[in-house]
C-alpha cells in the first residue's frame, strides 16, 4: 500500500506480487554468492481473488551456504529492506535501508561519495546500446519462477489497496 498504491497489476497473474521489489534483493544475492543459488522450498501467500503473492518465504542453498528470504507487503510501520550475510566465522555484513547503507560486525560503514545506483545503471545501459551488446542475468528471475513452481501456495484474506 505504501510503494504500489492502487497498482492492481502487481497482484495479477504475471505481476510478480511481492517479488516485484524482492527481485532486487535476489539480484544482489545471486551476484555476491560464489556458487549458483538453488531454491529448495518456498511458501507463497496469495490473497483470494489475486494471482500473485502478497508475502513469500524462500529457503535454499549456494554451495554449502544456506539462505532464507522473507518478503511481505503487509508489513506495517517503518518499512525494512535488508540483507544479512554471515560467514563461517560468524562475522555479519548487512545491507540495510534498501542497500543504501552497510554494516560490518554491527558497525555502520562510511558511505561512498559515488553511491548513485541509477546514474551508474543508466550509464551502463547507454554503453550497451551504443556497443550493440546486452547484459542479462536471468538467475533472479529463475528463482522467482522456481518459487511459483515448487512453492506451497496458501490462500489468504482478500487484499485491496
Amino acid at each position: 500500500r505504501q510503494w504500489h498504491p492502487g497498482q492492481e497489476w502487481i497482484l495479477e497473474a504475471g505481476g510478480f506480487g511481492v517479488f516485484d521489489p524482492g527481485i532486487n534483493a535476489l539480484s544482489i544475492l545471486t551476484a555476491i554468492l560464489p556458487k549458483s543459488v538453488v531454491l529448495s522450498a518456498a511458501t507463497l501467500d496469495v490473497p483470494r481473488g489475486r494471482g500473485a503473492p502478497i508475502a513469500a518465504t524462500l529457503q535454499g542453498t549456494s554451495g554449502d551456504a544456506a539462505f532464507s528470504a522473507d518478503f511481505d507487503f503487509l508489513q506495517t510501520g517503518e518499512q525494512t529492506w535488508s540483507i544479512h550475510l554471515e560467514d563461517a566465522a560468524g562475522e555479519t555484513l548487512s545491507l540495510i535501508e534498501g542497500a543504501g547503507a552497510m554494516t560490518l560486525g554491527g558497525e555502520r560503514q562510511p558511505a561512498s561519495e559515488d553511491s548513485g545506483e541509477y546514474p551508474h545503471l543508466y550509464a551502463h545501459f547507454a554503453t550497451l546500446v551504443r556497443e550493440g551488446r546486452s547484459d542479462v542475468d536471468l538467475s533472479p528471475l529463475e528463482l522467482v519462477a522456481d518459487a511459483f513452481l515448487l512453492g506451497e501456495h496458501r490462500a489468504t484474506e482478500p487484499f485491496s489497496f
